[in-house]
């Protein structure tokens, strides 16, 4: 132990100088730091070369939720206190036992828009149909003593977390330590951007991170991106953030830890950061982590951090060599450069992030996807933008994407152009400074001369809480079954995602998001095209709407200050009124009710059991990239759903069905929207999209039906899946749904890292097929599948034998699977606790 003075304090911490080799990645330093502290094996990374493996356990600092995965893991911890107290224990055993915080901000719907009082309607919606819910997280944040909530309101988590929660240096009673932060939602990662090491991870892995059990991992590989060049004039974050995803995908770095550095990154400031560590989960890394220096401590004093703090970030960051120095030359496992000045102006679509395309090429990319015959001129056809959405927080936390979009709107109006009318228009920032610097530009009335009137400040069209198209535009979309698209700024776009009636969706920087929604259609070539008529009879093309460079950092210079940052999070916890009027129930255990919100989750009741599987049936065969958002949806209830059903049946209006996020609180609502993509292509379902499949019978029907058919017959079900099984969200859903359903195994060709984790979690067994091997697998056989004691399983159909690794990773895993899951291990180990406890006493 060490001691380091600072200003007129002295503080202690383990030092890393002598025990870790100058050239260890920083954020292996970190672990480095996390394993010395906690006691745990830090001998892999004492002697830590390229290319070594080992198993490390990770100790959080503190746990980050919002509020859809936030509510079922209080519904867990609900019913593990439940489960004390029926063994005659003392409820207060389960209480998280570090920091926890957790923000409102996924609840939010676009219902009104293009309206000055839209977010007030949208608020109001908001309280209406998740007063319930909201009452469940008060009652959590007064029983468990760590949990703190931010109320609905104040923006989106991660920006939160960068403006406001982020600590980069930890301090507790004089002992200080890097904020390592572990969090429920997968981009998370946006934090790595201000020099914080964090991931997403799944609500379970969480609950037990809460209390008290390390996160068990292997050690990953550190790839090093080499950044260098600068960023073309008309080119924004958003390009280089999608030209990065793009790369890093096609290189492959899933489940690797990413550190950038290189000449460039003395120029580029923590937003343009945190807007590419935000996209981590897009390309695949477990975290993209970008080191301390004079960047960093400049934004923490002008996001309203005390200067003493600082001076700790600082001081501490040289001390433990996490301070970015040129000078020291580190070794990664890999290395990929990446010139900024081959960044040109981007969209990536339609139904992946790390599908980039030039905007000089959009218009035939576009048009390929498109069915045969043009779109109709004057209304909405083929190729026409429905839903143009400034949103997220991957560019709303990113001040000069956020100007030039109301430099552009501006120059737009200024010209007379209009938004054309069948687009839905939006607006919801991640933060409040947002709309304070806008306003202070007087940028804002230009924006809502477009449509763009800000919705709300949450996760909105992004997670697709994007609400219903203009009703004209919906008809006309289902009528004819139009192609249309969705163009958002956010960091996600897989099908079905968005909005339900949207085939294809583009992610792009804010100011191209107005661009189309002027166009009205995505099959344009904005570079050459005229977005419209002026007054005087002149065409209008983008680059006579674009602001320059001096413009955008003129605005910012003017209107951006500290005190918007220390205004916006005086108070960040009170809440509104509404909030606080809320009647939260009280006790140390939750009375569970006949809520179609919150049900006591069965976790504890019907673990099954691990072993071989005979004669089982592979409830769906699904190809390649299949994500979360196909596994489990977080969008609208459609009322002709099998959960849709379920609600109408209860007495549920139309207009409550609400979204799938906010069901998570209620089993038999999320188990019935298992698989519920209304984008999913089964290969079991002949030709047929939706969540449909063959029962037992082998007659096509829902698959919650047909799961329940095998569970009746007492035939056990499996997945068989492609490549990248589980892309996207770290959403637990993902796998608790199909757990609920009774799936036990998945046989993949490759594995998400944060989804197999959570597969693991949920006692479901994930099978890794041989490189190669797996696309002659069709489902449409009884599969056998023996587990061997090498780590590997060998599955047995249609006369054919395949050979799958076991992926459970550590030592850790085999004992989660055996138990039946996270949840049932960590109940046995405070039910242990508990009774070495009484012993004591006696």
């Amino acid at each position: 132990m060490n001691t380091l003075t600072v200003g007129d304090r002295e503080y202690s911490f383990h030092s890393l100088r002598g025990i870790a080799p100058d050239h260890l990645p920083r954020t292996l330093r970190i672990l480095l730091e996390n394993a010395l502290r906690h006691q745990t094996s830090s001998g892999v990374l004492r002697v830590w070369e390229p290319g070594v493996v080992g198993e490390l356990e990770v100790h959080p600092s503190r746990v980050f939720l919002h509020d859809t995965n936030g509510v079922p893991v209080l519904a867990d911890l609900a019913a593990m206190r439940d489960a004390m107290v029926a063994e005659g224990k003392d409820p207060a055993l389960v209480d998280p036992l570090i920091p926890a915080e957790l923000v409102v901000d996924h609840s939010v719907i676009a219902d009104a828009f293009g309206r000055p009082d839209a977010m007030q309607l949208n608020v109001a919606l908001e309280y209406e149909r998740n007063a319930e819910r909201f009452r469940f997280l008060r009652w959590g944040q007064q029983t468990f003593k760590q949990l703190k909530v931010v109320p609905p309101g104040a923006g989106i988590m991660h920006q939160i977390n960068l403006e406001h929660l982020a600590r980069v240096v930890e301090e507790h009673d004089g002992l200080l330590f890097p904020d390592l932060c572990l969090g429920t939602d997968s981009h998370t990662t946006m934090v790595n951007g201000l020099g914080v090491l964090g991931w997403g991870i799944g609500g379970i892995e969480a609950e037990a991170a809460m209390l008290g059990q390390s996160v068990s991992m292997m050690l990953p590989r550190v790839v090093g991106v080499r950044l260098t060049g600068s960023l073309p004039i008309g080119t924004t974050a958003t390009d280089l953030v999608l030209t990065i995803t793009e790369t890093l995908r096609t290189h492959g770095v899933v489940g690797k830890l990413v550190e950038f550095g290189g000449p460039a990154l003395a120029e580029l400031p923590v937003p343009d950061r945190a807007t590419i560590a935000n996209m981590s989960p897009e390309f695949g890394s477990t975290a993209a982590y970008f080191p301390i220096d004079q960047r960093t401590l400049d934004y923490l004093l002008f996001t309203g951090r005390p200067p003493s703090k600082v001076a700790l970030v600082e001081a501490y960051a040289r001390a433990q060599g996490l301070w970015h120095d040129p000078a020291v030359e580190l070794r990664y496992d890999e290395y990929v450069d990446i010139d900024l000045n081959t960044v040109v102006p981007s969209i990536a679509g339609p139904r992946r992030p790390q599908q980039r395309t030039s905007l000089a090429e959009a218009r035939q990319a576009v048009e390929a996807e498109l069915p045969t015959g043009r779109r109709t001129v004057g209304a909405p056809g083929h190729g026409a933008v429905v839903v143009a959405a400034i949103t997220s927080c991957t560019n709303t936390s990113n001040p000069a994407v956020m100007v030039a979009a109301g430099l552009l709107a501006r120059n737009a109006v200024e010209r007379g152009l209009t938004s054309k009318p069948w687009v839905k228009t939006t607006l919801s920032p991640g933060s409040r400074v947002v709309m304070d610097y806008l306003g202070d530009a007087g940028l804002t009335p230009y924006l809502e001369k477009l449509g763009f009137h800000l919705a709300g400040f949450g996760c909105m069209t992004c997670i697709g809480a994007s609400g219903a198209l203009i009703d004209s535009v919906g008809e006309a979309v289902r009528a004819q079954d139009l192609t249309v698209a969705a163009v958002l700024s956010g960091n996600r776009n897989f099908e079905g995602r968005i909005q339900p009636d949207v085939r294809l969706n583009y992610l792009a920087s804010p100011p191209l998001v107005i661009a189309y929604a002027l166009a009205g259609r995505m099959d344009i070539d904005l570079l050459t095209e005229s977005l419209g008529i002026d007054a005087s009879g002149d065409q209008v093309y983008l680059a006579d709407l674009w602001p320059a460079s001096a413009d955008i950092d003129a605005v910012i210079g003017q209107t951006l200050k500290p005190e918007l940052f220390t205004s916006a999070y005086d108070d960040v916890f009170a809440g509104d009124e509404r909030w606080r009027r809320l009647d939260a129930p009280e006790g140390e255990t939750f009375a569970w009710g006949d809520s179609t919100y919150l049900q006591k989750p069965p976790y504890f009741d019907q673990a099954s059991a691990p072993g071989e599987l005979i004669g089982a049936r592979a409830l769906v065969r699904l190809g390649d990239s299949v994500s979360t958002d196909h596994l489990s949806p977080a969008g609208a209830i459609p009322p002709d759903s099998v959960a849709g059903r379920y609600l109408a049946e209860l007495g549920v209006p139309r207009s409550q069905l609400n979204t799938y996020a906010s069901r998570r609180g209620n089993h038999l609502v999320m188990m019935r929207g298992a698989f519920g993509n209304v984008r999913l292509r089964n290969q079991l379902a002949q030709g047929i999209e939706g969540p449909t499949t063959p029962g037992p019978d082998g007659v096509l029907t829902s698959i919650y039906a047909a799961a329940e058919a095998y569970r009746a017959a007492g035939v056990p079900i499996v997945v068989v899946a492609g490549k990248e099984y589980g892309t996207g969200s770290s959403r637990d859903w993902a796998a608790k749904g199909p757990a609920l359903i009774g799936v036990r195994a998945v046989l993949a060709q490759s594995f998400e890292r944060i989804h197999r984790s959570n597969l693991v979690g949920l006692g479901i067994l994930p099978l890794e097929f041989r490189t190669g091997e797996g696309d002659d697998l069709t489902g449409a056989e009884p599969i056998g599948i023996h587990l061997g004691e090498d780590g590997f399983a060998t599955a047995y159909s249609a006369g054919k034998e395949y050979r799958l690794k076991i992926r459970l990773d550590t030592p850790r895993e085999v004992d989660y699977y055996h138990h039946g899951g996270v949840l049932p291990h960590v109940l046995n180990r405070l039910r242990e606790e508990s009774l070495r406890g009484q012993k004591s006493n006696e």
